[in-house]
């Protein structure tokens, strides 16, 4: 037999996770495997299995969780892959041992709270949730998606919202049970108009992000409260804050993306009050046709109401941080040097 090596778990190749798996669930299972391979994929783990001494619970629980990060949201092989892992870890380890490992994964693969929000009708949505205590009602909109928060925050009454977004702001770590509780209790409070389909920490960014989406009034209405109950934590959200006017920081390729996701009206509309660099940066970065066109609709346009103005220049703020959210663009904050990097 060839000499025995330890296998340091976090450097495992993929032959020898494939021959961990194999030799945990035991001949007769690698046999039926070996049968459906080619002869170079055999040759190779069967290579790896000659020099494993021993599957420690590290080197199987490093295997179990890969598997699952790659199947993540396939919900066929997420079953199947379920089975498989129970068969493995429950034949390969103690009881206790193997219970501990299949808790962990199943916690990892919980779905994240409030994320069902997305798929309730809004105004039902803020009916519900706006009735709450304001400590509450700040847990749930630091757990939503953004753009859900921003939109239920601005149905929350004039005199309430300050005091939410401070709550928001100095809101700590949150008992994950705390949070699953309220996740399901609204979520079957509102079972009629839900679609198919660790607590996280509060905090100043987690505001920002939901302020990013609010209309000017909501905006100025929280701002406010916050400059009279804080000034430091005022300062910090207006430097965090990502506004319209701060992308004429951005790289030109990036604005490029952010204009892919921008209807022409808005733009338009967006550049009714823009400030004349940040039509240089827009039109820099728009073919001469198309520049040409947004040049006549702009002379061409009448008078326009603020509110729609400020409406299409935070739409195209929201194209902007959905970019960044999926990875396609990195923006930085109001004053930042780095705004792209």
């Amino acid at each position: 037999m060839p000499n025995a090596e330890k296998i340091d778990p976090a450097k495992m190749t993929g032959a020898q996770k494939a021959a961990v798996f194999l030799i945990a669930m035991g001949e007769d299972y690698a046999s039926s495997i070996f049968r459906t391979m080619n002869e170079v994929q055999m040759s190779s783990i069967a290579f790896e299995m000659a020099h494993i001494e021993e599957i420690t619970p590290e080197m199987l629980d490093a295997v179990s969780k890969d598997f699952v990060v790659k199947f993540e949201g396939d919900l066929k092989m997420l079953i199947e892959g379920e089975s498989f892992l129970r068969q493995v870890v429950t034949k390969s380890l103690p009881d206790d041992k193997a219970l501990a490992i299949l808790d962990d994964l199943a916690k990892k693969r919980r779905e994240k709270p409030f994320i069902w929000s997305k798929d309730v009708n809004l105004n039902i949505l803020s009916g519900s949730i706006v009735l709450e205590h304001p400590q509450t009602i700040a847990m749930i909109l630091a757990h939503m998606p953004p753009d859900i928060a921003s939109a239920i925050l601005m149905e929350v009454s004039d005199d309430k919202k300050g005091d939410i977004a401070i709550r928001i702001a100095k809101l700590g770590q949150v008992s994950e049970d705390i949070v699953r509780d309220v996740d399901e209790a609204l979520k079957k409070q509102l079972s009629g108009a839900v679609g198919p389909g660790g607590g996280k920490i509060g905090g100043v960014e987690v505001l920002v992000n939901i302020i990013n989406g609010v209309d000017k009034a909501t905006e100025e209405i929280i701002m406010g409260h916050v400059e009279e109950s804080n000034q430091e934590m005022a300062d910090d959200i207006r430097k965090r804050m990502f506004v319209f006017e701060d992308m004429v920081g951005v790289d030109d390729k990036a604005m490029r993306e952010i204009l892919k996701k921008v209807e022409g009206q808005q733009l338009t509309y967006a550049l009714k009050t823009a400030t004349e660099e940040m039509k240089k940066k827009i039109f820099s970065n728009l073919s001469q046709r198309a520049g040409d066109m947004l040049k006549d609709d702009l002379e061409a346009m009448g008078p326009v109401r603020l509110a729609e103005v400020e409406e299409a220049q935070q739409a195209i703020v929201r194209a902007a941080k959905e970019l960044e959210a999926d990875g396609s663009i990195t923006l930085g904050g109001k004053g930042k040097d780095d705004v792209l990097v």
